[in-house]
């Protein structure tokens, strides 16, 4: 059994915010389990190619947008999924931080960073 809390886990700063990795590769489940900030104001082009990932909002809202175009409004109790390697925006509103509980498969080391200085999308 692992048991974790909030105070006994990295906080890792992986771009637009910060992120507690509660579960890793080195834990051998197979997947990883987050709670990821979004700082409010801020836009991120992300792309997991390597991983497939589920947010589910429970605090602040925001949106979603694939690459065509599409926003997705987020807001406390609404999920989305990153079925296909989609790459997306990630939008936290400029009033208040996104809060997410995130769920990646495979699992991630927990180092990961994404550059979003770059051209195109940032990848892990």
């Amino acid at each position: 059994m692992i048991i974790r809390s909030w105070d006994k886990v990295p906080n890792v700063d992986w771009g637009n915010g910060t992120s507690r990795r509660f579960l890793l590769a080195a834990d051998g489940l197979g997947f990883t389990i987050t709670d990821t900030t979004v700082t409010a104001g801020t836009k991120s082009r992300l792309e997991y190619r390597r991983h497939l990932e589920a947010c589910y909002c429970i605090e602040g809202r925001g949106e979603v947008v694939d690459i065509d175009g599409n926003s997705h409004a987020l807001e406390p109790g609404v999920l989305y999924a990153l079925d296909a390697h989609d790459p997306h925006f990630l939008v936290a509103s400029p009033e208040e931080d996104l809060r997410l509980v995130c769920v990646f498969s495979p699992a991630l080391q927990g180092d990961e960073r994404h550059n979003l200085d770059g051209d195109g999308f940032s990848q892990y």
